[in-house]
C-alpha cells in the first residue's frame, strides 16, 4: 500500500481523501473539471489520481502525424506537465515523478506519481466524437466495446488488449482499490452521464463516465459523484471568475506548452473563449442528487 502525506519529508501519512478524476482524453479534466482539479491538489489531505482512458490520438494510433514525436505521447506530456504545475505551486521546489509500468488485472498500464498525484494513462484508442472509432486504429472504440460490437480493445502501443467491457471495469476497479487504500473518502469525478443535462458530448466522455461508474458499484466507503459537463458548457453563461477562472487558465495554459514542446499545434483561442470561464457540475451524495456549483 502507498503512503502519501501532505510533505514528502515529513514522512506521515495525513491522507483523509482519495480524488478521482476521470477523463477520455488527456486535456478533459483541465478543461472541464478545474478549478476543482487543482484545490484538491493543494488540499495536504488529499490524493488525487487522473485516469486518463484514451490515448487521445484522433486516428493517429502511435505515428506523429509528420511531427515530431507521436500526438499521443505530446498530450499526455501536457497532462503530467499540468499535474506538476498544481503540485508544486504555492513555493515548492520540484521533485523526481516515479513513471512505470504497473500490472493490474493482469493488464500493464503506465502510472507516474508525483507528489501527492498519479496519474495513469491507459492509451486505448481514440473513439472518435461519434463513437465509430478511426479506421488507422482498426475501428475500435470504448462505445464499440461497451455495445459489444467487438470482443477486444487493445492499446494503441500494443502493451495490452483489454477482453471485453468487463474486464475493462475491472482493471479500473483494481487501480481504484489499490490507489485508495484505507482512506475513508472517495470523491469521484466523471463526465456528466445524462445526455439531456450534457447533449452531444463526445462519446469517449459518456463511456468514460459509464466505465467510472461501473467500477465503482459498490464501492464502499464514503462515495462522492461530482458530474461534470463538457461540450455543452458552453452553451451556458460564464460563472467562473477571479481566482477560480485563473486557476483554470493557468493550468490550461500549461497544458497546451507541454502539447507545443513535444511539436504540436493546439488551439489556446478557441478553447480559452469557450470553455476556461465555464465549469458545470453536479454532485450526487450517498445516492442521493444535489444541485452543484460550478467549478
Amino acid at each position: 500500500m502507498m503512503t502519501i502525506s501532505a510533505d514528502p519529508a515529513a514522512g506521515l501519512d495525513v491522507t483523509q481523501c482519495v480524488s478521482f478524476y476521470f477523463s477520455a482524453h488527456q486535456d478533459d479534466w483541465q478543461l472541464f473539471m478545474n478549478p476543482s482539479a487543482f484545490r484538491n491538489v493543494l488540499d495536504g489531505n488529499t490524493k488525487c489520481v487522473f485516469i486518463h482512458m484514451t490515448a487521445g490520438d484522433a486516428g493517429l494510433g502511435t505515428s506523429s502525424g509528420g511531427r515530431k514525436h507521436p500526438l499521443y505521447l505530446a498530450r499526455e506530456h501536457g497532462a503530467e506537465s499540468a499535474i506538476r504545475f498544481m503540485a508544486d505551486s504555492d513555493d515548492r521546489p520540484p521533485v523526481e515523478k516515479v513513471a512505470s509500468a504497473m500490472k493490474f488485472n493482469d493488464h500493464p498500464i503506465y502510472r507516474v506519481s508525483y507528489r501527492d498525484t498519479v496519474a495513469y494513462f491507459l492509451r486505448v484508442p481514440d473513439g472518435s466524437p461519434a463513437g465509430t472509432g478511426y479506421a488507422d486504429t482498426g475501428y475500435q472504440s470504448l462505445k464499440r466495446l461497451a455495445d459489444g460490437q467487438i470482443d477486444t480493445l487493445s492499446a494503441i502501443d500494443g502493451t495490452t488488449s483489454y477482453r471485453g467491457w468487463k474486464d475493462l471495469v475491472a482493471t479500473l476497479r483494481a487501480i481504484i482499490d489499490f490507489e485508495r487504500g484505507p482512506a475513508p473518502s472517495v470523491p469521484l469525478n466523471v463526465p456528466e452521464p445524462d445526455s439531456t443535462i450534457n447533449p452531444n458530448d463526445h462519446a469517449d466522455h459518456f463511456m468514460t463516465a459509464k466505465a467510472a461508474l461501473d467500477a465503482t458499484e459498490g464501492l464502499t466507503g464514503a462515495r462522492r459523484l461530482l458530474y461534470y459537463v463538457g461540450y455543452a458548457s458552453a452553451e451556458h453563461p460564464e460563472n467562473l471568475g477571479g481566482q477560480d477562472r485563473d486557476m483554470k487558465c493557468a493550468v490550461y495554459a500549461v497544458t497546451l506548452a507541454g502539447v507545443s514542446a513535444l511539436d504540436h499545434p493546439t488551439a489556446w483561442q478557441h478553447y480559452d473563449q469557450t470553455f476556461v470561464g465555464r465549469t458545470y457540475c453536479r454532485i450526487e451524495e450517498n445516492g442521493g442528487h444535489s444541485d452543484g456549483p460550478g467549478g
